[in-house]
């Protein structure tokens, strides 16, 4: 790769960065040609963008950017994809299910991942799907918020039911 051609994807791979405040480094390695489409499918269905691109590329992007994100550096070996996202669980629910599949070697692996300010490992991937994202947040605020208004609307309809009955039995 020319040396113009890197300094492109550095840039790229920079804005990427300050564009999506969520990335997780996977390997697909063993994903073969059907796999890694169903992968890219996926991803775009879930707005995530899946970019492969050299370690030592990914890692100047990395040090020239504003957050420190030394603590992924170990995880920067092998081949790398980069899942850029807004939303910080939805790459984890598609390595989940692909970690389903029965065979071993077209498994996609998690790597490393940097979701809500913080730094996971390979190891973290069920904490990264339990993550939840602001829409499921917002609802569950609204259902805390509901529920006792909803109990005081049960309420009040439980006790004009019960006059209507002591009413009919008169």
């Amino acid at each position: 790769m020319r040396k113009e051609n890197k300094g492109t994807v550095v840039e790229q791979l920079k804005g990427y960065l300050n564009e999506y405040p969520h990335f997780y480094l996977t390997n697909i390695e063993g994903l073969d040609a059907a796999k890694t489409a169903q992968l890219r499918r996926a991803c775009n269905k879930g707005g995530i963008r899946l970019v492969v691109a050299k370690n030592t590329l990914l890692r100047r992007a990395l040090s020239e950017s504003e957050t420190d994100f030394a603590a992924i550096y170990s995880a920067l070996k092998g081949n790398t994809a980069i899942m850029f996202t807004t939303v910080a669980n939805a790459p984890a629910k598609i390595i989940k299910d692909f970690a389903k599949d029965k065979k071993e070697e077209s498994k996609l692996r998690l790597k490393a991942a940097y979701a809500e300010t913080g730094f996971y490992g390979a190891d973290q991937l069920a904490e990264l799907v339990a993550i939840k994202s602001k829409e499921e947040l917002i609802a569950d605020v609204v259902a805390l918020l509901q529920s006792p208004i909803r109990n005081v609307i049960s309420a009040l309809e439980n006790k004009g039911e019960g006059e209507a009955t002591e009413a009919a039995a008169e």
